[in-house]
């Protein structure tokens, strides 16, 4: 069969182009768009015919198994699909039919190149988000989930809507027991630099999934990864920005007193300490953020930064995100705290130890 050969007599002319899955998998009203009636598309989908229905209202124009990605479309096509009851101008061919649905879940982890969510042509099931207000149900291979609250922004992976890797992680959690899957997915997401920490843990919150026994060791696991990235970044900017080398990975200490608390990295003689806020987000009531002064874990950041600079002591806080995102401007921030050393008291004479 050769392009824009028709399939049938009867049928009009359609664009098949076998290297391109949109023009593979068509819906009703795409087809209806091209000329091709409801009667002529129920004859090419009889036993033997060269059609066959792939979902209600989805149909592949090839008598053969669909593949990974022809599924994937046409999860996309019936969840795209306006209801029954909707007023709108029919599709048009160029039309892709989505609407405002999106892969997420363990096929979405998939597109983004997750190895451990396997290969797009293997997935047995495939997760499609849709607005809260649908009323469309579960079918065969396409598991319809509907958000809470607003939908997230679809991020385009090839040709299709995909949800954010975070919350993509989210809706794949949900939807497993196995703690040891839950736990490759969720360090894969950060040692890959898919995500940041902090942004898996506040979609895991608001699905309130946080208190799940496959989940809790596996956040654990997730925060101790995200450190380490951070970390690496951090060395990464002291020494591609040509800062001195500090004393890495340290506690201080007063002479005879008390312990003023780890520190990453400190520059004993300008008095420049650098700590990153790799710290889990904290949440009050729960599926909405928690104010920082009510989160524990901030107040003893924010006392120990305060008994610090008290005692001469800059602290420069960076966060992981802003050392992905901008460390030319992050070691700006440390450059000019070292400069600024000169102009400042000299701090209180504190002790050096490993951590």
């Amino acid at each position: 069969m050769t392009q824009n050969t028709p399939l049938s007599p009867r049928l009009p002319r359609l664009p098949l182009h076998p290297e391109d899955v949109a023009h593979r998998v068509l819906s009703a009203a795409q087809l209806r768009a091209r000329g091709v009636s409801a009667a002529q598309t129920s004859a090419q989908c009889l036993p033997g015919g060269p059609w066959q229905h792939l979902l209600p209202g989805v149909y592949l124009l090839h008598p053969g198994p669909p593949t990974g990605r022809e599924r994937l479309h046409g999860a996309l096509l019936y969840a795209g699909r306006p209801p029954a009851s909707a007023r709108r101008a029919p599709a048009g061919p160029a039309d892709a039919g989505y609407g405002e649905s999106m892969v997420t879940g363990v096929a979405a982890l998939a597109l983004h190149g997750f190895a451990a969510a396997g290969d797009v042509e293997a997935l047995h099931r495939i997760d499609v988000l849709v607005p809260r207000t649908r009323r469309l149900r579960s079918t065969r291979f396409v598991e319809v989930l509907r958000a809470a609250a607003s939908m997230p922004r679809a991020v385009r992976v090839g040709e299709l809507p995909v949800t954010p890797v975070e919350r993509a992680l989210a809706d794949a959690v949900a939807g497993t027991v196995d703690a040891a899957c839950v736990r490759r997915l969720l360090t894969e997401a950060v040692r890959d630099r898919h995500c940041e920490p902090a942004a898996v843990v506040r979609e895991l919150s608001e699905a309130k999934l946080l208190g799940r026994p496959a989940v809790v060791g596996a956040v654990d696991a997730l925060l101790a990864e995200g450190r380490a990235v951070a970390e690496a970044r951090l060395y990464a900017m002291v020494r591609e920005h040509g800062l001195p080398e500090p004393l890495w990975n340290v506690e201080l200490r007063l002479p005879g007193g008390p312990r003023l608390g780890g520190v990453d990295a400190y520059w004993p003689d300008q008095a420049v300490a650098v700590e990153l806020d790799a710290r889990a987000p904290r949440y009050g009531a729960p599926g909405r953020r928690g104010r920082a002064e009510e989160d524990p874990q901030w107040s003893a950041y924010a006392a120990k930064r305060e008994h610090l600079e008290r005692l001469g002591i800059t602290v420069v806080h960076l966060s992981p995100r802003k050392l992905r995102e901008a460390a030319d401007q992050q070691a700006t921030v440390v450059r000019t705290a070292l400069m600024a050393a000169a102009d400042r008291e000299p701090a209180a004479y504190v002790m050096v130890l490993p951590r």
